[in-house]
């Protein structure tokens, strides 16, 4: 019987041939915290080991500063120091401080992530990486404590599902509508512990900043991992960042022929028009159009899902079309995910754009993601965004948010209320 993507990869990593539902140990390649949990992990590794303990291979543990950075507290500072004095303690030379940006992010572009590698971190949308083949998780700090001992955490092999999508974006259409589409179709609990493989032209097609979007949401549907397999210039890019291993490694995970999946679901992308997750869910999907004209207080764009370049330069666009101006009325913010995407906003003369026109241009981390960002909204206020969840208290008690794609954020930000992209694209 053939293999799936993530069965293979589990293969490698284990050493052994598995099944659906075997429990079994995996060796890790990247073990990674970041500034929110990391200090905990450090701490906790240091009490267990009396800090005499050395960590199993310095090389395959990473840092990244990217929830509150640069720190806003003494006890935010007081947590990024921790992390740093035991990285310099026990040789670890990969701490992405506080001017790279969002930590999976950081680690594609510097190579840190080859398909087919088994990786854990501190966060919950870790399996983004899924967008190059790579199977990762978010998981406790316990976990990352044990990983850092033998090198090796223990998986439950998932089943898995295919989802094929066809057809060509309309204007003002993008892979955001399409994830938000399929979050509405599947429920909060459609993908629950199953490995998800996305494939299809559109999918073949599709650039890294776009593939990041679709696997970034896998969480919200209780997904355990979104696969992708590189091609194309996505794997030229990884190629060019990881080395030239990442070609077999590769051709190691394409899933075969005769693979078993429980379920295989086909959507065409053509008939798809921009969506918002309403409040107060990620599934509480409806058509923009439908929610247009709702008075809004703020626009943020950015976070693991919709920061990298190509998500901004879309936003761009719709503020060309909109005349170069937000709403007086309404706070922009828009955060890049790294400081290379913040760097090639620079070189493309976006950012002077963006000030001119009265947005707030910040320093690359998650941002918004949750109340603990600047820019938490008071009670009362209704905010638009690109981020992953919309859930009530999310980034501010009180507040509502709607969830949707970059095109519409900043066309809500341009009019001052919800509004339809497709009406500045006229």
């Amino acid at each position: 019987m053939g293999k799936t993507m993530i069965e293979k990869i589990i293969e490698r990593a284990s050493g052994k041939q598995v099944k659906v539902g075997d429990r079994v140990w995996c060796h890790m390649d990247l073990s990674t915290a970041r500034d929110f949990g990391g200090a905990n992990c450090t701490e906790q590794f240091d009490k267990v080991t009396d800090k005499k303990g050395l960590v199993w291979d310095p090389d395959k543990i990473a840092f990244t500063f990217d929830l509150q950075a640069p720190a806003h507290s003494e006890g935010v500072a007081k947590n990024q120091k921790t992390i740093r004095d035991f990285a310099k303690r026990q040789g670890i030379s990969k701490v992405f401080d506080i001017n790279w940006g969002i930590g999976q992010h950081v680690l594609l572009e510097n190579g840190l992530v080859k398909p087919g590698d088994v990786i854990l971190g501190t966060d919950s949308h870790m399996n983004l990486l899924g967008a190059v083949g790579a199977f990762a998780t978010g998981v406790g700090n316990t976990d990352i404590v044990a990983s850092w001992f033998k090198g090796t955490n223990w998986f439950r092999v998932p089943e898995s599902m295919k989802i094929t999508a066809t057809g060509t974006f309309g204007k003002g259409v993008c892979m955001r509508d399409y994830l938000t589409y399929l979050v509405g179709r599947l429920g909060a609990d459609g993908m629950s512990f199953r490995s998800v493989e996305f494939d299809g032209p559109v999918i073949e097609n599709a650039n890294l900043a776009e593939r990041i979007t679709l696997c970034s949401m896998v969480t919200e549907m209780d997904g355990k991992i979104g696969l992708i397999l590189p091609n194309g210039e996505v794997l030229d890019w990884l190629r060019s960042r990881a080395g030239e291993e990442v070609i077999e490694r590769t051709k190691m995970i394409t899933p075969d022929a005769d693979a078993t999946y429980v379920s295989h679901m086909t959507v065409d992308v053509s008939s798809l028009e921009p969506l918002a997750s309403c409040p107060d869910a990620p599934d509480n999907v409806k058509p923009v159009r439908e929610v247009a004209g709702t008075p809004i207080n703020q626009v943020h764009i950015g976070s693991c899902s919709n920061g990298r370049f190509e998500d901004i330069a879309a936003a761009f666009d719709i503020l060309k079309a909109g005349g170069f101006t937000v709403s007086p009325s309404v706070r922009t913010i828009i955060t890049p995910s790294t400081r290379e995407v913040m760097t090639r906003c620079a070189e493309a003369g976006m950012i002077q754009k963006f000030l001119e026109a009265g947005v707030v241009f910040t320093n690359p981390t998650c941002s918004l993601c949750t109340a603990e960002h600047y820019g938490v909204l008071p009670s009362g206020d209704v905010g638009v965004s690109t981020t992953n969840r919309n859930f009530i208290g999310k980034v501010g008690k009180g507040s509502n948010t709607y969830l949707m794609s970059p095109m519409s954020a900043m066309a809500a930000a341009v009019r001052g209320v919800i509004t339809d992209p497709r009406d500045l694209l006229r």
